[in-house]
């Protein structure tokens, strides 16, 4: 019995894995379409999506010119109105940045020749 309890535990990893790699290439074959690159993150995939989909509908609307602030206000409220409070963005083709925090709200991708930091900070009430 122990075996077979074994087994089915080796097999039930292997079928882990399996599907691990499946979504990995389809994440990669997203990322390409939409010509995305990650540079650093620790966002949940579908958070990550998200910004990516609405940076690349943004950008298309913008034909001409890059306006960084128009994207990066968009982002901010698209993320502040889905996931609460406290978003903040950065957009530009060279900047440097040192910032804190929440966990699992950072993420620094470019899009295009475009970079995009955007995170999340912790709102906390003045007592007063």
């Amino acid at each position: 019995m122990e075996k077979a309890e074994e087994e089915l535990e080796r097999r039930s990893r292997f079928l882990s894995s399996l599907i691990q790699k499946k979504k990995a290439v389809q994440q990669e074959e997203q990322h390409e379409l939409l010509n995305v690159r990650v540079r650093a993150s620790d966002m949940p995939t579908s958070l990550q999506n998200q910004a990516f989909r609405c940076a690349r509908h943004l950008l298309d609307s913008m034909p001409n010119k890059l306006d960084s602030k128009r994207l990066a206000l968009a982002l901010k409220k698209e993320f502040d109105s889905s996931y609460g409070p406290a978003w903040h963005c950065i957009v530009g083709t060279s900047f440097g940045s040192y910032v804190t925090h929440s966990v699992g709200g950072f993420l620094y991708f470019s899009i295009d020749k475009v970079y995009i930091l955007l995170f999340k900070t912790v709102v906390e009430p003045l007592d007063q």
